[in-house]
């Protein structure tokens, strides 16, 4: 059996008419009734009468049959015995029979007509909607210009709609002096896309078969008409070669490709590289991840796939810090169940700068740290020790930008330099700068350089002063330099800051000893925390003495 989603525009449509009396005599009845009556000549009007025998009827395909009620005269479409009409601007193809039947010497006639609207003049399209028109009046089918439409139904694959499945589908039927008009859009629930490929390109069709109903009563003999037309119609082929969408993200490093619409009776059967052909199975083995997805209604269909940047079938070309990656592939496709062949190529291309990280160096001098850093390919923020390099801050370490790299200078004794060890007469620091990205909050680079500087810890000038500096080292965090002391508990310092305190005091105060020595005399003293803040802090953390 032929599948008539195969083959668009043809032109299957079925009429069937029926009259009824409302009057007892029925004429049609009493031939029934009457035993022994026969058909045994039918009279076609082409228009021009044509008699023909039951028997070479049948032989030309016709179907002749009766019941105790009912005529049946089935007639094949399109048969030399139809003729055109043209009814209200609407070709139709007629069929106008007279029946006789035979009794011996009784001859009754009964006079039968069937019309079917042509495709071709009875529909018109938009992009979006299907308009069917049939006559209001369908003159062979009346025997009299006075009748009333008492009934319009419509329906789809014969079944008959009610109102609220017609506005849920979107149809709509109206009546006006003329015509009765069916519109549906095209798409709708009821009907069917169908693809069609010629020479290698692909094309749609919608086909729908809805039908009518019709009932009207003639006033003058008073006989009720009974019309029912299934109509099936399909749209003209429409091109529409399928569409490839790139939804790559250049920064996850994979082709993200969107194939469609196409028809829900496509099938992908494989992906052809310029190196290989890759069925779908082995491209999801290959980690292409290749999905099929439906529409909601399930008439059409997309296929996506992703192909990683570091598959062989992906090219890639480096200049000037970019790369290009890039991407050719042909898509096999299938219509079924015809098994015809179409297909589709495609060719993305994506650029990616290459990742620089940045990079920082630097040195020293007798009393900064001098800090480059140089530009890479990625955001980044810069802390100095633990603050972030604002554009204060960076004003006071004189901040010098040119595009490529910045620079500035951190002084030995800035907040952001920490002490390590006191070393003699030196002081040994070290700078820590870490970059930052802004966005993860990730470190990117870090740096870290140590470095050691001249510092006069104690001084001694000739009218008995001297002078001490303690500094607060980085293995002792909890110290608080405001607190320390010399031996004399009331010594207090001179200065104090976060990283320093600065004593000043003579030879006979703050319990200052003295010591004579071969050629020279020796001062001494202490710097210490109070017994009280001592007790308090060994209490706390396990930290070295400082004293």
């Amino acid at each position: 059996m032929e599948d008539k989603r195969t083959t668009p525009h043809q032109e299957l449509r079925t009429c069937t008419w029926s009259k009824s009396s409302k009057n007892k005599d029925n004429k049609l009845q009493k031939i029934m009734d009457n035993t022994g009556v026969r058909i045994t000549t039918l009279v076609f009007f082409t228009p021009v009468e044509k008699v023909m025998k039951v028997a070479e009827a049948q032989r030309r395909g016709y179907g002749i049959a009766n019941t105790a009620t009912r005529l049946l005269l089935r007639s094949p479409h399109g048969s030399p015995e139809t003729y055109t009409q043209n009814v209200a601007g609407v070709p139709m193809t007629v069929l106008k029979t007279s029946i006789i039947f035979e009794k011996k010497w009784l001859a009754t006639q009964i006079d039968a007509a069937a019309a079917c609207p042509s495709l071709e003049g009875s529909v018109s399209f938009t992009p979006n909607t299907i308009s069917w028109f049939l006559p209001r009046h369908i003159d062979p089918l009346v025997s009299s210009g006075h009748f009333r439409l008492l009934e319009v139904h419509m329906g789809v694959d014969g079944q008959r709609l009610d109102p609220a499945e017609m506005a849920a589908r979107g149809y709509t039927l109206s009546v006006n002096d003329v015509y009765i008009v069916v519109e549906i859009p095209i798409g709708a629930v009821g009907g069917y896309f169908k693809s069609r490929v010629q020479d290698d390109h692909y094309y749609t069709y919608y086909a729908i078969e809805p039908m009518l109903e019709v009932l009207w009563t003639e006033e003058t003999t008073h006989e009720d008409t009974r019309y029912k037309v299934l109509f099936p119609i399909t749209t003209p082929l429409l091109s529409r070669p399928p569409q490839v969408i790139d939804n790559t993200v250049p920064m996850e490093r994979m082709f993200k490709v969107l194939l469609g619409p196409l028809g829900s009776d496509v099938a992908l059967m494989n992906i052809a590289f310029p190196s290989e052909v890759l069925s779908v199975a082995d491209c999801n083995v290959r980690g292409f991840n290749v999905l099929e997805h439906m529409s909601p209604n399930s008439s059409t269909k997309v296929f996506t796939l992703n192909v990683p940047f570091t598959d062989r079938v992906v090219l890639q070309m480096s200049e000037k810090g970019v790369t290009v990656y890039s991407l050719h592939l042909t898509f096999g496709l299938l219509v079924l169940p015809e098994f015809a062949p179409f297909s589709h190529t495609a060719y993305l291309e994506t650029k990616l700068m290459d990742i620089v990280p940045p990079s920082v160096s630097g040195g020293c001098d007798h009393q900064s740290f001098y800090v480059l850093v140089k530009y890479g390919t990625l955001n980044f923020q810069t802390v100095v020790g633990k603050r972030m390099l604002t554009p204060v801050l960076a004003q006071q370490y004189g901040f010098v930008e040119n595009g490529t790299h910045t620079s500035f200078a951190v002084p030995f004794t800035a907040p952001d330099v920490v002490f390590e060890a006191v070393e003699g007469s030196s002081i040994r620091t070290r700078l820590e700068v870490v970059l930052r990205n802004p966005e993860t909050n990730k470190i990117v680079k870090e740096f870290s350089m140590a470095c050691s500087f001249y510092s006069t810890l104690t001084e001694c000038f000739p009218n008995g002063t001297m002078t001490a500096l303690a500094v607060k080292l980085e293995s002792v965090p909890s110290l608080n330099p405001s607190q320390l002391t010399l031996r004399d508990p009331t010594c207090r310092p001179s200065y104090s800051d976060d990283s320093y305190a600065y004593f000043v005091f003579t030879g006979s105060s703050c319990g200052t000893t003295r010591k004579f020595l071969q050629n020279m005399m020796l001062y001494e003293n202490e710097i210490s925390l109070p017994a009280e803040l001592e007790m308090n802090r060994e209490s706390k953390a396990d930290e070295p003495e400082y004293e």
